[in-house]
This record gives C-alpha cells, sequence and structure tokens, in this order.
C-alpha cells in the first residue's frame, strides 16, 4: 500500500498510477507500483534530508543559547 496520491501532497509522483483505476487490481500496474514505490522513496529521502539539515540547525541554535545563559549566569 501506498499514501494516497494528491497532487499537492507528491507532485513528483503525478504521473503514477492513475491511468488504469480498474486493471491496477489484475496486474496492469505492475510496472508503474514499482516506479510509484521508487518516486515515493526518493520523496522520503529528499524530506528526511531537509528535515535533518532542519534539525542541525535548530540545534546549533539551543547550543548557543543554552552557552550564552551559561555565560549570563556566571
Amino acid at each position: 500500500m501506498h499514501p494516497p496520491l494528491t497532487l499537492h501532497r507528491h507532485p513528483m509522483c503525478a504521473e503514477c498510477h492513475l491511468e488504469h483505476p480498474i486493471t491496477k487490481f489484475f496486474g496492469e500496474c505492475t510496472e508503474l507500483k514499482i516506479k510509484l514505490d521508487r518516486c515515493f522513496r526518493q520523496e522520503k529521502a529528499l524530506k528526511r534530508k531537509a528535515n535533518f539539515e532542519q534539525s542541525k540547525k535548530l540545534k546549533e541554535r539551543l547550543q548557543a543559547l543554552r552557552k550564552e545563559t551559561a555565560e549570563n549566569d556566571s
């Protein structure tokens, strides 16, 4: 299973899986499903990277604030 295919949430995967609404149950979309899964993995990797970068920035800000408050307390 995959998440719902809404265009605003998965712009990279818009072409996939929408062409065969009924025959997909009989194996028509096997290749499309493989492409769709790859597309979702790529999207997830991009989101994971962006989240990691954002968390690094937040962590650096928190460390700077902790250092600043420690210096002010001393």
